[in-house]
């Protein structure tokens, strides 16, 4: 058993994805069960309430300061410096010298508590193009930042769980596209996959569908009227399988899935939520477009024509580099980094 280590954050899946692969990578390789500490609020309690790989998982009364008024606003922080001093007690008593932060308003109690004492040390994880709030305050505190996006992070590979590796290929032709809305589904990315789906049809091009629980019916509904047998889904646990079948995607571009997409060597338009926080989703993107490894537009922009480009795109180019941008050891480098700067 090494050091006592905690891993903090969530909210959102994107940051519970990077909490689970440093948890398996320390439990199951280095046999090391860390604690996780997360929130009541958001889905961190539905990932790790019972996972087995974790030694304990504490789950506190906090919630996100951003968007709230100004009596949300003292409320959330109230909440966050009692549950600081909580965690900070906590550390004291169980002799924590560890704390990898995900981000997101989860992150914040034990984060903040690993400040205040000297003998543990905090390392992050940011996952996005534009560092979060909390992050942004806390990372000139942290031993080091782990970003795919930073010049200067020391490692740049960003944690996506090998199943990606294991299932890429290189894509020739598109006879498969997959549309992708995230979990909860998007509704303009649904409405797009509608309004060209006979077009897609007459083409000989299948349709795999993520609509998202609230929109299934009507998506399952609209395809029947337009006679098309496409693969339709709200919501799955091997969302692998249906990636690895596709030619390319159209998706939103939260920072886990546009790695997904890259691990699998998957070409794929970018439609960015508009209302990510510092418009995040487009910078994760932008990356990639930068490169000409993606295609980006934005949410109010779409129409047919992006359609035509896409078809005459060289999606071999973009699938074999897309590959090239990441390494299937993320995880195990970063923590190789952390537990190696505190063998002492």
């Amino acid at each position: 058993m090494g050091k006592k280590i905690v891993i903090t954050g969530g909210g959102t899946g994107g940051h519970l994805k990077v909490a689970k692969a440093f948890i398996d990578e320390l439990a199951v390789n280095r046999k090391n069960k860390p604690i996780f500490i997360g929130s009541l609020n958001g889905q961190d309690k539905k990932w790790f309430e019972n996972y087995n790989n974790l030694d304990k998982a504490y789950f506190l009364n906090t919630r996100g300061v951003v968007n709230k008024g100004l009596v949300g606003k003292v409320k959330a922080l109230g909440q966050i410096f009692l549950q600081t001093l909580k965690c900070a007690v906590f550390f004291i008593k169980n002799d924590v010298k560890i704390v990898i932060s995900v981000g997101g308003f989860s992150a914040a109690p034990a984060t903040f508590a690993s400040i205040l004492i000297p003998s543990c040390k905090l390392y992050i994880h940011e996952q996005n193009s534009y560092m979060g709030k909390l992050n942004k305050l806390t990372s000139k505190f942290a031993s080091e930042v782990f970003s795919s996006y930073l010049d200067d992070s020391k490692i740049k590979d960003y944690p996506v769980s090998s199943e990606f590796f294991s299932n890429r290929r290189l894509r020739e032709n598109i006879k498969k596209i997959i549309f992708l809305g995230g979990s909860q589904g998007a509704v303009a990315i649904n409405n797009f996959a509608l309004s060209i789906a006979k077009d897609l049809d007459n083409l000989g091009i299948k349709i795999i569908h993520q609509t998202g629980g609230n929109d299934f019916n009507r998506v399952k509904s609209e395809y029947e009227k337009l006679g098309i047998d496409a693969d339709i889904f709200d919501f799955t646990n091997d969302i692998v399988s249906k990636m690895s079948e596709a030619d390319f995607a159209i998706s939103r571009s939260g920072a886990s899935t546009l790695w997904e997409l890259v691990a699998i060597g998957l070409p794929t338009l970018f439609i960015p939520y508009p209302y990510a926080a510092q418009d995040h989703q487009y910078g994760n993107a932008k990356f990639l477009k930068e490169k000409n490894l993606a295609f980006l537009v934005r949410e109010k922009e779409l129409n047919k024509d992006i359609l035509t480009e896409i078809l005459k795109s060289d999606i071999h180019f973009m699938s074999k580099n897309l590959v090239t941008l990441i390494s299937n050891d993320a995880t195990k480098k970063i923590i190789d980094f952390v537990l190696s700067e505190n063998q002492k």
